[in-house]
């Protein structure tokens, strides 16, 4: 089998990146404005702290998967919290090991500064995404509001 390669986002990513986003978009029925996928690209590679950072999966070559993470601020903690915000993988290679690979990447990066708590959310009808994500991680229970 391939070798699932998983790195840093690079700005030769961009198209790559921009086909994987739009199609996770797509997955939660949602479209943004083409000012939202600049803004994010440039803040993908903006230094600092709080910035959004990003990796992405190839296998055989081929861009096949994408997440984006970033630091926030906690009052439990003294270390940053690290938020996986976007999780995606191609339909086609989905049970291969590339959303698990992406985790692992951002836990190993998020380590790496001492961070202690990565997690995510995720619908309660992405059942696929879910099996992999109660393998991987603890389901904490909280449930999410959201105002806006």
């Amino acid at each position: 089998m391939t070798e699932i390669i998983v790195r840093p986002l690079a700005q030769s990513d961009h198209a790559d990146w921009q086909r994987l986003w739009t199609a996770y978009l797509i997955f939660y029925e949602t479209k943004l404005p083409e000012d939202v996928y600049t803004v994010t690209w440039k803040r993908l590679f903006t230094a600092g702290e709080f910035e959004p950072k990003g990796f992405i999966a190839t296998l055989g070559g081929k861009a096949v998967g994408l997440t984006h993470y970033l630091y926030h601020r906690s009052c439990w903690s003294e270390k940053n919290n690290c938020y996986l915000q976007d999780l995606f993988a191609d339909p086609d290679v989905r049970g291969k090991g590339v959303g698990a690979a992406l985790i692992e990447a951002v836990k190993q990066e998020a380590g790496k500064i001492g961070v202690k708590n990565v997690y995510w959310m995720t619908h309660e009808t992405n059942t696929t995404a879910r099996k992999l994500y109660d393998h991987v991680a603890r389901r904490t229970g909280f449930i999410e509001y959201d105002l806006m």
